[in-house]
């Protein structure tokens, strides 16, 4: 009988190991990164896929084809659809240029002088925190993940993994909720069976208590529902026209086309 529960008790512990425990996401990135470029047609010459501690700088993928992530959001990935997620993101914000608007404008006003007011440089620079870039980035990522066959949801389970601000904790709102909520209502409208699907892990299904009570308000209201088809359609056409011209380019957005453009016209001067 011993020997019997020893042979068990040696048999689980063999198991256990494998699971998200030792799930070594910084050595999974390369592989996942190569996947997602390859499944979405994205050319992959000279790629590179980085891990760097802190934040990270991706403002120059243009000429350097590296692709930095960053440990810190690593650290909320548990498998290979969670790191697609933290990689999406950040292809997200490669894709839509949001690191290289920036250089752009510093560029302008170097070499023509133009008067570029706060406001306007607060919308162009690159900032990774801001809102607005980080949702559009986050609808790429949902594209991409889907296409290179990862589980999309994987993206609002990192983003929830994470800890809320005090706001977010009083009202009772996981972190990053208004993100996630946005991912959840674009795969809702582009990846219907993705949601029927769902993702098993209590994130994820802490977030839907939350999802479905401010869903089921919007669903009340046949303006709130049509406006948010509307936003739904206009952000897959935005995400795959944004893809498909990253494509085209050989693997840069509109604004390192544009930097470069200047830049060599810059320096025949």
């Amino acid at each position: 009988m011993k020997k019997i529960i020893m042979s068990l008790f040696v048999a689980v512990s063999l198991v256990i190991p494998v699971s998200a425990a030792t799930y070594d996401a910084s050595s999974r990135v390369t592989p996942v990164g190569e996947n997602m470029y390859t499944k979405n047609g994205i050319p992959t010459t000279n790629v590179k896929f980085m891990v760097v501690s802190g934040s990270v700088d991706n403002s120059s993928y243009a000429t350097n084809k590296t692709v930095n992530v960053s440990t810190n959001e690593l650290t909320f990935a548990g498998n290979d659809n969670e790191v697609a997620a933290v990689i999406g993101n950040e292809l997200g914000h490669i894709i839509s240029g949001h690191a290289s608007k920036g250089k752009v404008v510093s560029l302008l006003q170097s070499t023509t002088n133009t008067n570029v007011t706060h406001d306007t440089t607060a919308t162009l620079v690159s900032n990774y925190n801001n809102t607005k870039e980080e949702k559009e980035a986050d609808i790429i990522a949902v594209d991409l993940m889907v296409n290179a066959g990862y589980n999309p949801l994987a993206l609002i389970v990192v983003l929830t993994k994470q800890t809320g601000t005090y706001w977010e904790t009083i009202l009772g709102q996981p972190a990053n909720a208004d993100r996630a909520l946005n991912i959840y209502n674009y795969i809702s409208y582009a990846y219907p069976a993705k949601i029927k699907a769902g993702y098993a892990c209590n994130e994820y299904r802490t977030f839907l208590t939350y999802a479905n009570s401010v869903i089921s308000v919007r669903q009340q209201s046949k303006k709130l529902e049509n406006k948010n088809t509307k936003t739904q359609a206009k952000n897959k056409k935005n995400s795959t026209n944004k893809i498909a011209k990253f494509k085209i380019r050989g693997g840069i957005s509109g604004w390192d086309a544009a930097y470069g453009l200047l830049n060599g016209a810059n320096t025949m001067k």
